[in-house]
């Protein structure tokens, strides 16, 4: 740690489940975040701020108006751009020693395993079942832990598969869903603050997961803001 790190994270140093061994943590781990959308910009905002060392983004679309109620990192001068480069940009000057790496690419099945494999924690802020499965199945493959969320309208859905012998997306649903038969925010729409609140009950469950303390395990959190009823199913 720098002697920055002493001043920047005061506040967590003071926490006796976070401490100096904790922000060390942090300091050290290799996050990889998968879309940089709705989810994707309350993670990586979070996690660059509470001083992740290392941190990957993986999305291959540009910046369009219509995203920019709910993507709050990026601005309307960067309508256009490609999502990783406006990111990078902005979270570097969150905290000036992480480390980022961007990858410009659409996630297929040929290339997953390559992405994947050099991450300690894998953080699933994408927006379709197909590639929810494939991340889910080479985390399963590379023993990597997942943290994985969706929302949709003013429901979000919050869980961590595969760590400490946990359970994986394929224990609860072992096939995606016809595409056909699933709602998406595409069609149906999102309030723009959902996306926000579910991002960071995302980077909650990262951090802590890094820091060794208790996470959802076999557990799914259902939050409907809607009416503000907060439901836990363990499976």
């Amino acid at each position: 740690m720098s002697d920055g790190d002493f001043i920047r994270f005061e506040k967590h140093l003071l926490l006796e489940e976070v401490g100096f061994d904790g922000q060390r943590l942090l300091k050290n781990a290799k996050v990889l975040v998968i879309g940089a959308g709705g989810l994707g910009c309350p993670i990586t905002q979070y996690l660059a701020s509470n001083g992740i060392g290392t941190l990957g983004i993986v999305d291959h679309d540009t910046i369009a108006l219509s995203n920019l109620h709910r993507q709050i990192l990026y601005t309307e001068k960067e309508v256009g751009l490609p999502k990783v480069q406006a990111a990078k940009e902005k979270l570097q000057a969150y905290y000036s020693e992480i480390t980022l790496h961007i990858h410009e690419i659409k996630l297929t099945r040929e290339n997953a395993a390559l992405m994947i494999k050099d991450y300690d924690l894998i953080i699933d802020g994408s927006d379709n079942f197909a590639t929810r499965y494939m991340v889910n199945d080479m985390c399963v493959q590379l023993d990597k832990p997942l943290v994985y969320g969706s929302i949709l309208k003013f429901e979000g859905q919050v869980a961590v598969f595969n760590h400490q012998g946990g359970k994986n997306l394929r224990d609860i649903f072992p096939e995606p869903p016809n595409p056909e038969d699933v709602p998406s925010c595409s069609e149906n729409g999102v309030l723009g603050t959902l996306p926000g609140i579910i991002g960071l009950l995302m980077a909650q469950e990262a951090l802590k997961l890094i820091l060794q303390l208790p996470v959802l395990h076999n557990e799914w959190v259902i939050f409907d803001t809607l009416q503000f009823q907060m439901r836990k199913i363990k499976f």
